[in-house]
């Protein structure tokens, strides 16, 4: 049974900094690719960052310069740092072995003064 367990959400404010992890158990972690998700308008989840098995990265144009996803086959973790929060990145993000229909629950992040 896939298991995505994220942590590390919260309320920081604007300018600051967050590290979203996700753990996975159930997988051959190594092999997937992985990526993180949030809400968009109009969109049920949009893509802002994948990391192939190999670690080839993507970013969304939102998000780019300024997050960075990266593994630890060690640890089954992949983990999404989050630089220069602005507002419009408040939303609740979720990780999924990528492309299949493995979702973590979500963990909330809010960036507000």
């Amino acid at each position: 049974q896939v298991q995505l367990v994220e942590s590390g959400g919260g309320l920081v404010q604007p300018g600051g900094s967050l590290r979203l992890s996700c753990a996975a158990s159930g997988i051959m972690f190594s092999t997937y690719n992985m990526a993180w998700y949030r809400p968009a308008p109009g969109k049920q989840r949009d893509l802002v960052a994948s990391i192939t098995s190999g670690g080839s990265t993507y970013y969304s144009d939102s998000v780019k310069g300024r997050f960075t996803i990266s593994r630890d086959n060690a640890k089954n973790t992949v983990y999404l740092q989050m630089n220069s929060l602005k507002p419009e990145d408040t939303a609740v993000y979720y990780c999924r072995v990528f492309p299949y229909d493995y979702w973590g629950q979500g963990t909330q992040v809010t960036v507000s003064s």
